[in-house]
């Protein structure tokens, strides 16, 4: 992995941070790519304190010209691209349904915003930094999924169909790319089961960190018993970047404390 180069698109993010970090301890040149950029020039602070490089580029992953100058940017700066890491994504109140709530409260503009960012925030992204790839020949993406992609969860309807859309395209995508180019260009997914970061605390934990109604329903769910940390994510990260994973394309692997395998009883 030493020598690589690697964008992370929300890199300033809960998991897009432990990615950075996984990365970088192996020998990586890490760029992230952030609308926040002072949340990434904090991150690049602390990244100093852990004696590992970090370089951040200003870019909105939904507009195609600040993508198209962050990957040209990237290139000027490091000659190549060979991981993207497309983490940028999120959820908004109007594109899920609480309980008090049903579907006809749904805000389609708010639908729209969460579908765009997690489904066009990945799919431009993914053209704009595939393009270096297929010019040098080689290359790895990984895109972001959710359990929820597999199986929909209550109230986040917006986030769900957004998520299973992602699969759908990290198989057409891998498929596309090696039909055309050849077997050096992957294109893979992993799916996180239940983290906690702050756009979702406070559905999974109270004020007092002990667990609301629906935390207790997902470590019921989950038979680890506990939510994931987001340094779990890396070594799946790390294993799926690395050359000796020169096989492997078009899979989604979910990182779930065994969630997904959990029928209920």
């Amino acid at each position: 992995m030493k020598g690589k180069i690697a964008v992370i698109t929300g890199g300033s993010g809960t998991l897009g941070r432990a990615f950075a970090k996984g990365l970088a301890e192996q020998g990586v040149r890490v760029f992230t790519l952030d609308r926040n950029e002072e949340a990434s020039q904090v991150m690049i602070e602390d990244f100093k304190k852990m004696n590992l490089s970090l370089e951040s580029v200003k870019c909105d992953v939904l507009d195609e010209a600040s993508v198209e100058n962050a990957k040209n940017t990237v290139i000027e700066k490091a000659g190549r691209v060979d991981i993207l890491i497309n983490g940028a994504g999120g959820n908004m109140p109007g594109a899920t349904v609480m309980p008090q709530q049903t579907v006809f409260d749904i805000s389609i503009e708010h639908f729209r915003k969460v579908t765009d960012l997690n489904l066009l925030g990945t799919v431009i992204p993914t053209i704009a930094f595939t393009k270096p790839m297929v010019e040098q020949g080689s290359g790895c993406i990984i895109n972001i999924s959710s359990m929820s992609a597999f199986s929909p969860l209550t109230r986040v309807v917006g986030y769900s169909a957004s998520k299973a859309a992602i699969n759908n395209f990290t198989q057409w995508m891998s498929v596309e790319l090696a039909n055309k180019y050849g077997s050096g260009i992957r294109v893979n997914a992993i799916a996180p089961g239940f983290f906690v970061a702050k756009q979702n605390r406070s559905l999974l934990l109270n004020e007092d960190d002990s667990l609301t109604a629906r935390g207790e329903t997902i470590i019921s769910q989950t038979p680890m018993k506990r939510f994931g940390k987001p340094e779990d994510l890396v070594s799946t990260l790390l294993w799926l970047c690395d050359d000796k994973s020169s096989f492997i394309t078009g899979i989604v692997v979910p990182v779930d404390g065994g969630y997904s395998a959990f029928s209920g009883v």
